[in-house]
């Protein structure tokens, strides 16, 4: 067996038990992962330190996944709230570097390009946010657009959304930027210096504008002619993407995507800065994958995209549903169901669900952005295909969960607690339905399934998979 060392990005259930989940298919491997109490949450910063000391204990591992916010902030989170200074961050990276350096092993690392959200909500950001957050995110769009278009009007809006936010929080914003870009400049000095095997910047929550987009292209200038260094759209799916890389990198599996509406593939989704179908064929060569035509291909990725605006489920944007007779693929197929953000397209699920031959599936999954979901689907995929005696149990157990997770919870009862949050205590009796539904198609028995809420809040739940214990025959 072995060892993959596995640094996530805080202890989601997208990020820290997706990855168990999906390297349980295929027993070859094992993940060594620090503590879950000393990653961070919403509220709370990892334990640096701590988890500095766990990977310093490790003697033997082949590949190190790593999320680098980890190590330098403490997360994805803190990484936009840290007031630590450049030299505090540097040292930090130091400490990671020469930790890792006694391990002899392939590194693939990547580190975030800080968003910039559009909406007022401070529930991730800095304080301010709650009544800047649309300000800054105007300034950030505008002065990148007239950087690049300078007309007159566009000029003009620059300056009018320059003037929206105060001086001093605009200048700890831009400072905060600052220092992020710079780390991630450091990183790309450590890759030349043959730290890292791969190295990913990745563009999280972003649009066609914004310093996050000018930061992009800055870090790709940068790294020309660097091999193994990519910017990509996306984030808390790169490190599946990089542990799909890692292991089969060498594997050549040839990748087919095919769209139930193949005429919208150059229309971009939400949060992204890039057409669909660009999206797709990123996802797919950083996973170690190579695109292919459905005639020559080993797995074919049918991709639910949307008709015209991609749909949003928490923030109540609406997308024309399914409408169309599904036929799934006769070769080995899995599904991105990306026509919304943030949730399963209820339609698409319930005609998946009613065909009475499924064929030979290989993964679902619709959570949260575009490259979240095409991300997580391609290293499921991948990892069962790859594997020489995969866990056909651990698959089934998969599916069920992002199922639940994705079809029951967030296309469904979860659109029910925005509503009315009085109605959280009766989660069970309204997802009862759906787990009898999945588990009967996948023909799932002896399941206990608890649901938490590990953030405190409803965006996300864990859906925990208890298997019931049998008991013991008894001889006559």
């Amino acid at each position: 067996m072995k060892n993959i060392i596995f640094i996530p990005i805080d202890n989601r259930p997208v990020c820290y038990q997706l990855p168990l989940q999906i390297i349980k298919m295929n027993p070859e491997y094992k993940l060594l992962m620090p503590d879950i109490n000393l990653m961070g949450n919403l509220k709370k910063t990892a334990d640096i330190s701590s988890i500095i000391k766990w990977l310093d204990k490790i003697d033997n591992a082949d590949i190190i996944i790593a999320a680098l916010d980890t190590i330098a902030y403490g997360g994805l989170i803190p990484s936009r709230r840290s007031n630590n200074s450049f030299e505090e961050i540097k040292e930090r990276i130091i400490d990671f570097s020469n930790t890792v350096k006694k391990k002899n092993a392939k590194i693939f690392a990547f580190s975030s390009i800080m968003r910039i959200s559009n909406n007022n909500i401070n529930e991730e950001e800095k304080e301010y946010w709650n009544l800047y957050g649309t300000k800054i995110f105007n300034y950030s769009y505008n002065i990148h657009k007239s950087e690049t278009e300078k007309t007159e009007e566009i000029v003009r809006n620059a300056e009018i959304a320059a003037k929206e936010v105060p001086d001093n929080i605009l200048s700890d914003y831009l400072k905060t930027r600052k220092r992020n870009f710079e780390i991630n400049k450091l990183y790309i000095e450590l890759k030349k210096q043959g730290l890292f095997d791969t190295l990913v910047f990745s563009k999280d929550d972003c649009s066609q504008y914004g310093l996050n987009v000018k930061e992009a292209e800055e870090l790709t200038t940068l790294s020309e002619n660097i091999n193994g260094i990519y910017i990509k759209t996306g984030a808390d799916e790169i490190p599946l993407t990089l542990l799909s890389r890692a292991i089969n990198k060498n594997k050549k599996v040839k990748i087919a995507p095919v769209y139930t509406n193949p005429e919208s593939i150059e229309k971009i989704s939400r949060y992204e800065d890039i057409a669909v179908e660009k999206s797709v064929k990123s996802q797919i060569e950083l996973s170690g994958g190579i695109v292919s035509d459905i005639n020559n291909c080993d797995l074919i990725l049918l991709v639910n995209n949307f008709k015209n605006i991609q749909g949003d489920l928490v923030m109540n944007y609406e997308e024309p549903l399914f409408d169309k007779d599904l036929s799934l693929p006769e070769k080995p197929y899995f599904i991105a169901d990306i026509l919304n953000a943030n949730g399963s397209d209820d339609n698409f699920v319930k005609a998946f669900l009613d065909k009475e031959d499924i064929g030979d599936f290989y993964g679902y999954a619709a959570w949260n952005t575009t490259g979240n979901t095409l991300g997580s689907a391609i290293s499921t995929a991948l990892m069962l295909y790859c594997a020489e005696n995969p866990d056909f149990e651990a698959f089934w157990n998969l599916q069920l969960t992002r199922f639940l997770d994705d079809w029951a919870y967030q296309a469904n009862v979860r659109r029910i607690f925005y509503q009315n949050n009085n109605e959280i205590s009766k989660l069970k009796t309204y997802i009862q339905e759906y787990e009898k539904i999945v588990c009967n198609k996948f023909k799932i028995e002896n399941i206990q399934i608890k649901y938490t809420f590990p953030w405190n809040r409803l965006f996300e739940i864990n859906v925990e998979l208890i298997k019931k214990q049998q008991p013991d025959s008894v001889t006559l």
